[in-house]
């Protein structure tokens, strides 16, 4: 990787020069602007934030190239960008912007990388607007209960406010002694934050949004161009659902002896349900291919890219983990928890982003029994497992006993996949579940 030029210090002629947002990922043309951290005559130096844009799959910061003093910004909050437009203009020493090193407005691919790379090194650094420094997710936090970000004292590294700090704040009374902050209307299509990532305040819960005093129309969110575009191919799939009931008793016996011992990450129930998946995947690899209606081909994957469905604050987000068939339990609980992570501070990858070959989606984290999981093309299939509750069922000898039962459903295409595949597919994933043990035996 070449190295990036820094502004001589010589006086020289100035120009203004555009700065274009380079390509940000495959398959994104557009992003949404969420955030300003520069305004017109602001200094900035090289990989210095510049804004935060949300794409149709991640939140992105974009960073400087070049020192400078901002000339203009072409977009305000919320609106729309398109890749290879200019973003802001910046005022640079004559022959040092970025068509003096053969660019032609934009990033080359060594450089995006290098800005790539300077831009999360650069998420800790202050802001050019002086606003404390926080990820989306506590930011949206604070604006809950109505908090100041600039009133509490960040914790984390280079004075990062943390949500551990926004509780503590709250908790000792510090909403009474802040400065002024003036809190928007929230947003009508704000998405859920998972249970997960909501920290349970034993004080001052969050009160209730305001009632709306009239109509609001708006734009989709590159996120809801995204959904709906998918949804409407994945609605031309001939769905054949099937359902059924889990025993989770003796897993939940497991996994309670588990709890007892050390181990990098807690272990939820989740990454038994991804090693069982892939090992049912490997006795009905039908479940785990693509297709292409036109030319009449399926093409089966070799690989067991497990999507995982998170409800994030940035909207619903599917990212997979990467040849499951190849990884321990232990190891598909460490991926499963740094793309929880991730997602709650809406930093998902491309690269994690894409490539699923087949999905689950717990949607029991957040309420319900059974659900109706669509498939998201070019997949054939996917499940949706419920809440796990503890119910009276029969033993084998017909005592009433109490069990721990999860529901689960399945979708599956039913131009290239029948029901008994489904049933058999289920019923040994199934199994697995229901006695752990049989998976050290199978496993590979």
């Amino acid at each position: 990787m070449r190295s990036l030029r820094f502004l001589s210090t010589t006086p020289h002629l100035s120009e203004v020069v555009p700065f274009h947002l380079s390509d940000i990922g495959e398959g994104i043309k557009e992003v949404t602007i969420k955030e300003w951290f520069v305004k017109v005559g602001d200094h900035v130096n090289q990989f210095d934030q510049i804004c935060e844009v949300q794409s149709d799959k991640a939140s992105v910061t974009i960073s400087s190239r070049f020192d400078g003093v901002v000339a203009k910004l072409y977009y305000g909050v919320d609106d729309i960008a398109q890749t290879g437009d200019p973003l802001v203009d910046i005022e640079v020493v004559s022959g040092e912007g970025p068509e003096a090193e053969g660019s032609a407005g934009g990033a080359d691919v060594q450089e995006t990388e290098a800005i790539q790379i300077a831009s999360a090194a650069s998420s800790s650094s202050s802001g050019r607007s002086g606003k404390a420094l926080a990820t989306p997710a506590v930011r949206r936090m604070a604006a809950q209960h109505n908090i100041n970000l600039n009133s509490i004292q960040g914790t984390g590294k280079d004075g990062r406010v943390l949500k551990e700090d926004v509780i503590n704040f709250i908790e000792s009374g510090g909403l009474e002694q802040q400065a002024p902050v003036v809190s928007k209307p929230p947003s009508s299509s704000a998405p859920l934050t998972p249970a997960t990532a909501t920290p349970k305040l034993k004080q001052r819960p969050a009160p209730p949004p305001p009632m709306m005093e009239s109509d609001r129309t708006e734009k989709f969110s590159p996120m809801a161009r995204a959904m709906s575009k998918m949804m409407t191919a994945a609605l031309q799939i001939p769905h054949f659902g099937y359902k059924d009931e889990v025993d989770m008793s003796a897993l939940a016996k497991l996994r309670n002896q588990l709890k007892h011992q050390e181990h990098k990450v807690k272990i939820s129930y989740m990454p038994f349900m991804v090693k069982a998946a892939s090992m049912a995947l490997r006795e009905h690899p039908i479940l785990n291919a693509s297709i292409d209606p036109e030319a009449e081909m399926v093409t089966y994957r070799a690989n067991h890219n497990i999507g995982v469905a998170m409800d994030t604050p940035g909207g619903l987000l599917v990212p997979s983990i990467k040849r499951v068939q190849d990884l321990t339990l232990m190891e598909v609980a460490e991926e499963l928890v740094r793309l929880q992570e991730l997602g709650i501070k809406g930093k998902l990858g491309e690269a994690d982003l894409k490539g699923s070959t087949f999905s689950i989606s717990n949607i029991g984290s957040i309420g319900g029994t059974y659900a109706f999981p669509v498939i998201a093309p070019p997949a054939v299939a996917i499940g949706a497992v419920g809440k796990i509750r503890q119910l009276p069922r029969f033993d084998h000898e017909g005592n009433v006993i109490r069990a721990h039962i999860m529901n689960v459903s399945w979708s599956a295409d039913h131009r290239i996949i029948d029901g008994a595949t489904v049933a058999r597919f289920s019923n040994r994933w199934k199994a697995y579940l229901e006695n752990p043990a049989s998976m050290l035996i199978d496993l590979k």
